[in-house]
C-alpha cells in the first residue's frame, strides 16, 4: 500500500503510531516485570491495618490502646508475615496478642496478658511473629 487509506470519517496511515505497552502473545522484559512488582508491593504495604469489630470490642472491653509506635510495629509485622506467605499470624507484642488475617490485613482478635495466660491456645493460624523493641 503507498499511501494512507481514506475514508470518509477518518484517515489511517500505514504509519500509525501503535500503542505503547505490552502487546497481546509479545513477552514482557523482566525489567518491566520488576518494575511492576516492586510497585505491586508498594502500593500492598501502603494498605491501611484494619481492626474487625470484634478486634474492636476486644480492644475497648479489654482497656487496650495502641500507641502510634505500636501500630507501626504491628503494620510491620503484618507486612513482613506477608512477605513470607502467612495467612493467618499470631503477633505477640508488648504483653499483647493480636490474631491478624494477613491477606486482608484484618486484626481479628487482641488479647493482653491476662487472657494470654487464662486461654493460651491459639487455633487456625498458620506462623506467629513476636516484635520486640516497642
Amino acid at each position: 500500500m503507498a499511501g494512507p487509506v481514506k475514508r470518509p470519517d477518518m484517515i489511517i496511515s500505514p504509519h500509525a503510531v501503535r500503542p505503547s505497552g505490552p502487546q497481546p502473545g509479545k513477552a514482557v522484559s523482566r525489567g518491566e516485570d520488576a518494575a511492576f512488582q516492586k510497585h505491586l508491593e508498594r502500593a500492598l504495604h501502603t494498605q491501611a491495618l484494619r481492626f474487625s469489630a470484634h478486634a474492636a470490642k476486644r480492644l475497648e472491653s479489654r482497656n487496650i490502646h495502641l500507641t502510634p509506635e505500636q501500630e507501626r510495629k504491628l503494620q510491620e509485622a503484618v507486612d513482613t508475615a506477608a512477605s513470607k506467605g502467612a495467612r493467618d499470624s499470631l503477633i505477640l507484642m508488648n504483653r499483647l496478642a493480636f490474631i491478624v488475617n494477613i491477606k486482608n490485613r484484618t486484626v481479628i482478635t487482641a488479647m493482653d496478658q491476662s487472657q494470654l495466660q487464662e486461654k493460651g491456645i491459639f487455633t487456625n493460624i498458620d506462623s506467629a511473629l513476636i516484635v520486640t523493641d516497642v
